[in-house]
Order: structure tokens, then C-alpha cells, then sequence
């Protein structure tokens, strides 16, 4: 296999890697202004990502740095199409990282109040418009003959990848309350496997008219495949939750986003951006790679460091393994009122 198509594999892994688990962190702090009840249901909630969601967002990192060192051509091409979209993702993942940190600083309710509002933005606008970059992806964007994105935002903004962005939203929502589920003991347990009975509903059609969509686009057998395995998994998630088997069902979910991520690559390759012009216009593994010697010293680091990242980011998710409940909330988190 050329290095070209295992760099295209990995970065494929490490954004199945950030959807799966930051998609639940950003279907928790949806769920803060649903779910939670109290002060202290909204701290449980909160409690469940605390040790984990900051590392979560290593893998989107990790995912960008490698699209830049590998194929600097779609790096620079994807960065000038999709600034717009791209940079409000960034504001709002500032927004949630700040809302997170300082929640806790002040014991007004006020200032809780107004932190809750900046994890809820912070955690909606990414879960929609990660979507939507990911769809255009496929899709294709205008794209001329010297490689340089032509269009405009609202050329972002199609009937695909709207719906793109609306799978995405409903998924992580599920994904994040089956985890929440997970996570902790108590009324909220039984809440969040309602809340994810009812959307995981509206969010099975999305992504059942999602997948066709792409499959049909594409009529690759892969692409056929992964999106059937998507919708299967997906379903077999919602079963387990319903049957309290939160365990499955977080699996079921989390499979569901990787075979959704497998589908789109699936169905982008040998290309890494489509042109809409021009199909000799695209940007593929080739043209926009970097030379075999960079790609082969990036080979030799990343199997050296990548089992340690992810054999910390293992550990630490056996170490904080707990359920959580409201008697694990000191009263003393109940700010006061003014």
C-alpha cells in the first residue's frame, strides 16, 4: 500500500476517533439544558465528561497536524473553502472550553447560568457544521483548475449537506445520552435512555435517508456496505437501550458514527476534495500529497507515539469508569441566587 493511501487511512481513524468520542461530550452539554433538572443533575451531567473531554479534542488536533504534514495541498485548499464554517466551529469550541473550565470558578447562579448558555452554543454549532464539512466533502465544491476553492458559503449551505449537518446533531445527541446513561445511577439514568429513544427515532431516519443518499450518489458496494452497517449498528444501539444495556447500546452508537465516517471516506477516495467544476480539478491522494520522504518520517513517528496516546487516553477512561449520581454532589455546589 502507498504511504499516500495510509495517510488517507489514518486521517480517516483519527476523525472516527474525535466523532465518536466527542460526539458524546457534545451530546452531554446539549443535554445540560434538557436533561438536568437542578444545580446538581447539571453538575453529574457535567461530571461524566469532566476528566475526559479536553483529550477528546487531542484527536481533532492530532487529525489537522496530519492533514497539514501529509497532503498540505487539502489542508490549504479545505482552509480557504471552508474558512467561514471552520472558524465559527472554532469560536464555538473556545466557548464551550472556557464555559467548562470557568463554570466553577464563581458561585453565582448567574454566572452559572450564562456558562451553561456557552456549553450549549459550543456544542450544538460543531455538532451541526462538522456535518456539513464532512457532506461537502463528498458532495464536491467548487474547485477550479489551479486547485483554489472559487465559491462561496453558500455553496456549503445544500439540501446534502444541511441533512449531513441534521444526522451529525441528532446522533451525538443519542450518542451523548446513552453515555450519559452509562455514566450514572438514579432518575437521570432512566431520563437520558428516554430522551434517546425519542430522538434516536428522528435521528434513525436522518441517517437512513443520509446513507442512502451517499450510497446512491457513490454506488460503490464499500460505501453500500458501511452505510448499512451504520443504520444496522445504529438500530442494534437503540435495542440495547431500551432493553438497559447502556454498555451496548454506547457501542452501538459508537460503531454507527465510525462505519458513517468509514462510508464518507470510503465514498471521497482516491480523492480528498471533489471538485464540482471538474473532476480532473479534484484534489486527490496524489497530487496533494508531500513528498514519500516526508510522509515516511511521519510514518516512523506516529507508530512510535500513537500507542502511547492511545494507551493513556485508555487508562484514563478505566481509572474515571464510575456511575455517578446526585448523593456524589456536595451540597455545597448549590450557589446562591443572586
Amino acid at each position: 500500500m502507498e504511504l499516500t493511501t495510509v495517510w488517507f487511512v489514518l486521517i480517516a481513524v483519527l476523525w472516527i476517533g474525535y466523532l465518536v468520542l466527542e460526539g458524546f461530550d457534545f451530546g452531554v452539554g446539549m443535554l445540560t439544558a434538557v436533561l438536568a433538572r437542578d444545580e446538581k443533575e447539571r453538575r453529574v451531567l457535567l461530571n461524566t465528561i469532566g476528566p475526559v473531554w479536553d483529550g477528546n479534542e487531542v484527536w481533532l488536533i492530532v487529525a489537522g497536524g496530519a492533514t497539514f504534514a501529509a497532503f498540505p495541498e487539502w489542508y490549504a485548499t479545505l482552509f480557504s473553502g471552508f474558512y467561514l464554517p471552520l472558524f465559527v466551529i472554532l469560536v464555538a469550541l473556545i466557548l464551550r472550553i472556557v464555559a467548562l473550565e470557568y463554570r466553577s470558578k464563581r458561585p453565582a447562579m448567574v454566572w452559572k447560568r450564562r456558562c451553561d448558555v456557552g456549553i450549549l452554543i459550543g456544542s450544538v454549532v460543531p455538532a451541526v457544521l462538522w456535518g456539513v464539512a464532512l457532506a461537502n466533502l463528498v458532495r464536491g465544491v467548487p474547485i477550479d483548475a489551479d486547485k483554489e476553492f472559487v465559491g462561496s458559503v453558500v455553496d456549503l449551505l445544500n439540501p446534502y449537506a444541511l441533512l449531513g449537518g441534521l444526522v451529525t446533531l441528532t446522533v451525538f445527541l443519542v450518542h451523548g445520552a446513552v453515555f450519559v446513561g452509562l455514566k450514572t445511577v438514579g432518575d437521570i439514568r432512566e431520563r437520558a435512555r428516554v430522551l434517546a429513544l425519542r430522538v434516536g427515532v428522528v435521528a434513525a431516519v436522518l441517517a437512513t435517508v443520509f446513507v442512502g443518499w451517499t450510497a446512491g450518489r457513490d454506488g460503490d458496494a464499500v460505501v453500500w456496505v458501511a452505510g448499512a452497517v451504520a443504520v444496522a449498528c445504529f438500530a442494534a444501539g437503540l435495542a440495547a437501550a431500551s432493553a438497559r444495556r447502556e454498555g451496548w447500546a454506547f457501542v452501538g452508537t459508537a460503531l454507527s458514527i465510525a462505519a458513517v465516517v468509514v462510508m464518507l471516506f470510503t465514498a471521497l477516495f482516491p480523492d480528498v476534495m471533489v471538485s464540482s467544476l471538474d473532476p480532473s480539478w479534484s484534489l486527490t491522494t496524489t497530487n496533494a500529497a508531500s513528498t514519500p520522504y516526508t510522509l515516511t518520517i511521519m510514518t516512523w513517528v506516529a507508530a512510535a507515539f500513537t500507542p502511547l496516546v492511545v494507551g493513556y487516553q485508555a487508562w484514563s477512561y478505566w481509572v474515571f469508569r464510575r456511575r455517578i449520581g446526585t448523593h456524589h454532589i456536595p451540597d455545597d455546589v448549590l450557589a446562591p441566587t443572586s
